[in-house]
């Protein structure tokens, strides 16, 4: 049989939004892959077989444990959308690769925590192990910093990964709501799950980050490097705030490479109104790289939903039919080491520091007296009473600093006796 000609049978674990999505695609146009050959959905997995859902399964053998379909005869690709890092996924997709089967997954978890190990697994096989759908959704984030860029050198990578986050993020932001309300809204809607830690606790963009960091500097994934800080502590106050100093605040996740090692990280950050990662809005993902040669580009779009993510994990199984190969990563997986992390505490950039102090004179010249012994100059200043508060709160923005720096600042700002509270610091994003 001609690869024009060739029936591929693909079998599926999870039939959740993304698996549900993914038979109907396929379903309806099993012809598309520019290769030629028909895919065909020959076995499915999930926890419930009875569980009520919106595309028929009834012609597909089914398969209660998900490494059995994975070690299936009736399959040539295995399609792993069952999520976690560990459990039923990644034993699965090791049980697919072992059996020299191609695997396609939208799971962040498993390839960011396990993506060495598996490419390892993958190469020695001989067989793809593809991920589009892990990053960004229906955005080929992955592909362009695997494929499209690998003729530059990649200097950093900076975006929103989490549509959730920028979702609550800019509710909070236009309807002036509070994180707890606008969360409970996302959870009724859809877009949150009812636990919603892995979301907005920054977990799932550390995640696509540190994948993106490893295919953009040739290393292997390294989240347990990664610097990690959600939205949940973002207070609509500084959201206020932030925007009379002329910012929005998003979740940005980035990694930077220098000659010290690679700084990975996710925070809630300051974007300028004007610039795109604050315009985007929503649900959005939007996402900067910056190579040696290319400059900036940018890209936006979808980061989640069944047709995004569905079209991206399509997208790697007509990669697969093409018979292509190439490492998993940007380099043979036995070559590959976990990036050098460097230290945040030397890292330098702008801040957003937001202070509660008592109304009482000489409060703002004990700040700027400590500030500066401490080697932080201040940008900008703002104070704007706000009713209802347990204090007059005060705004600062700082040139760039050290972190280690800016922290000794803040731990001596709030010994002082007219400050309430512990200064909130957020920072400036570098983009």
């Amino acid at each position: 049989m001609s690869a024009r000609n060739k029936i591929w049978r693909v079998g599926v674990a999870g039939l959740g939004t993304v698996g549900g999505g993914l038979l109907s695609f396929l379903a309806e146009r099993p012809g598309f892959a520019p290769a030629g050959g028909e895919v065909v959905v020959t076995g499915v997995s999930a926890r419930s077989r009875s569980r009520p859902r919106a595309v028929d399964i009834s012609a597909y053998s089914w398969f209660d444990d998900p490494v059995a379909l994975a070690r299936s005869e009736e399959i040539d690709i295995f399609v792993e959308l069952v999520g976690g890092s560990d459990g039923p996924a990644k034993a699965a997709v090791e049980a697919a690769l072992a059996a020299g089967k191609p695997v396609v997954t939208a799971n962040k978890a498993l390839i960011a925590e396990h993506g060495a190990e598996l490419a390892v697994l993958a190469e020695s096989k001989g067989v793809p192990l593809l991920f589009e759908a892990a990053v960004m959704g229906g955005v080929p984030a992955v592909k362009i910093v695997r494929e499209a860029l690998v003729g530059d050198d990649i200097k950093s990578i900076a975006g929103i990964l989490n549509g959730t986050c920028n979702y609550i993020l800019t509710e909070m932001d236009q309807g002036g709501r509070a994180f707890a309300d606008v969360l409970a809204e996302a959870q009724r809607l859809g877009y949150a799950e009812a636990d919603p830690t892995m979301d907005v606790g920054g977990f799932d963009a550390a995640h696509k980050i540190s994948i993106l960091a490893a295919l953009a500097f040739g290393c292997a994934p390294n989240y347990a490097a990664a610097e990690i800080e959600g939205i949940d502590q973002v207070d609509l106050l500084d959201i206020g705030l932030a925007r009379d100093l002329g910012y929005r605040i998003k979740l940005v996740a980035s990694a930077d490479r220098s000659a010290d090692g690679v700084l990975v990280r996710v925070h809630p950050s300051l974007a300028p109104l004007s610039h795109p990662l604050a315009q985007a809005g929503g649900a959005l993902n939007a996402l900067f790289i910056e190579g040696e040669r290319i400059g900036r580009i940018y890209v936006q779009g979808p980061g989640a939903g069944a047709g995004p993510t569905a079209a991206a994990v399509a997208a790697d199984i007509a990669d697969v039919m093409t018979g292509a190969m190439r490492p998993v990563f940007q380099a043979p997986a036995g070559e590959l080491a976990p990036f050098t992390p460097v230290d945040p505490a030397k890292s330098f950039g702008r801040a957003y520091l937001r202070l509660m102090v008592k109304d009482e004179p000489g409060v703002i010249a004990a700040v700027s007296e400590t500030l500066a012994e401490a080697g932080v100059s201040i940008e900008s200043f703002l104070q704007k009473p706000v009713e209802n508060a347990s204090g007059v709160p005060i705004v600062l923005t700082t040139h760039a600093v050290a972190e280690s720096v800016l922290t000794a600042a803040i731990d001596r700002i709030a010994g002082l006796p007219a400050v309430l509270e512990r200064p909130r610091l957020l920072r400036i994003a570098r983009i």
